[in-house]
This record gives structure tokens, C-alpha cells and sequence, in this order.
């Protein structure tokens, strides 16, 4: 992963994903394929996709009982993604076997937060108002669970860090300087996001709906 730019994907639309991924693939280390990909296009679209060889981050955050989510995880291996993205809510029993079933070099990731939430929103589902200490309670127990990072905002990578010093984090909400936050709510910049101690940056608008992706893929680049 020289490039830690990963472009989010998230539209429905195959040819439109496949024109993005092809115009910015110079610039980016992968792709990332979410639920709005993958329900309109399936594992087909996703091995379509692959064969452009850019490395594939598939953006499931898969969420139900252990065997549950190993067994999807599992019928995922042909894909053989080198991110795999579940939920640290799931409990330590789900992370361990969706690890379990994963390929061997398939980087299994937890979320935590999600960037679109606050403490206003946090406290309206019954959990402590606080992301960070909600991410570092998840970064702890994705860690003891033997899966290999998290997913977390900018603003808390750095203490999962120091919690996880050699865990791979992921960073989406990434926006550039003076950049529309659209639904997000806790950003960071890509270049301050890794100095925080990001392994990869998830950008999806700020490229994806620029006027020129690619031109937008090399600022941003340029910024790192």
C-alpha cells in the first residue's frame, strides 16, 4: 500500500465506478467498494473491478451473530478484498471469527464510530457521549480480538494508536482544507489525519464529485 488514498466508490452505477477508479487509478492506492456498490453489482461487479488491479477495499461492515458473519465473510474469500471492513459492536466473538474466515491476506478491519455521529447522536442510542472514549474502549477489544485495525475518525486515530501501536488504522471523513463536510461531522485534513498515525485515507467526494477527479486525486496527493 504505497498509496494511502483509498477513493470511495459509492454509487450504484458500475460504469460510472469503473470511469472514477479508471481516471484517478495513478493517483490512489486502491478502491473502496461500499453497500451501495455491492447491492446493485454483487461479487461480480466487485471481481470486474479488481481486474483494473488496483487493490480492492470492500466496505461491508458486516454486523450479526459470530457464525453469521464468518460465513459471509466466507463466501467473500473468492474476492480475496485486501480490506474488509465489520462492526467492533459486534462483540470480540464476531471479530475473531469473521477473522478467522477471512483470507490470509486480508486486512480485517473493525468500525467504531461512525463519522456521520456526534455526541448528541451517541447519547440518543445510549452510549457514552464521548467518541473518543468509545473508540479507544473498541480499538482495545478489536486488538485483544486479533484483527488487524479499526476504523476510526481523524480526530481519535492518534489515542487508538497509542493503544494500538502497530494496528492498521483507517480514516474516512477525510476532507481537504476548506473542503464540504456534507453528512460528516468529525474531519480532518488528509495530511494532518496521517501525521495523526492514519495507514490509509478514505476520500470519496472531494474526488469522486470534483470537476476533474483525477486533477482533484493529484492535489490531494500533493498534499501528503
Amino acid at each position: 500500500m504505497t498509496r494511502p488514498i483509498y477513493v470511495a466508490l459509492d454509487t450504484p452505477d458500475f460504469e460510472k465506478a469503473k470511469a472514477l477508479a479508471m481516471r484517478v487509478r495513478n493517483h490512489v492506492g486502491g478502491i473502496k467498494l461500499g453497500l451501495e456498490f455491492f447491492c446493485a453489482n454483487g461479487r461480480a461487479g466487485v471481481k470486474e473491478m479488481a481486474a483494473l488491479d488496483l487493490p480492492i477495499f470492500l466496505d461491508l461492515k458486516l454486523h450479526d451473530i459470530p457464525n453469521t458473519v464468518a460465513k459471509a465473510v466466507q463466501a467473500l474469500r473468492p474476492l480475496n478484498p485486501a480490506i474488509l471492513t465489520i462492526h467492533a459492536a459486534g462483540g470480540r466473538a464476531m471479530m475473531e471469527d469473521a477473522k478467522a474466515a477471512a483470507p490470509a491476506g486480508t486486512k480485517v478491519v473493525a468500525v467504531t464510530m461512525l463519522t456521520s455521529l456526534d455526541a448528541s447522536d451517541m447519547t440518543s442510542i445510549g452510549l457514552d457521549p464521548d467518541p473518543m472514549a468509545q473508540v479507544e474502549r473498541l480499538a482495545g477489544l478489536a486488538r485483544d480480538a486479533g484483527i488487524d485495525g479499526i476504523v476510526c475518525s481523524g480526530n481519535e486515530v492518534a489515542a487508538a494508536r497509542r493503544i494500538w501501536p502497530d494496528g492498521f488504522f483507517v480514516v474516512p471523513g477525510v476532507r481537504p482544507a476548506n473542503g464540504d463536510l456534507g453528512d460528516q461531522k468529525r474531519v480532518m485534513t488528509p495530511r494532518a489525519a496521517l501525521d495523526a498515525g492514519a495507514s490509509v485515507l478514505v476520500i470519496g467526494r472531494p474526488i469522486t464529485q470534483a470537476e476533474d477527479p483525477d486533477h482533484a486525486a493529484r492535489a490531494i496527493e500533493a498534499t501528503l
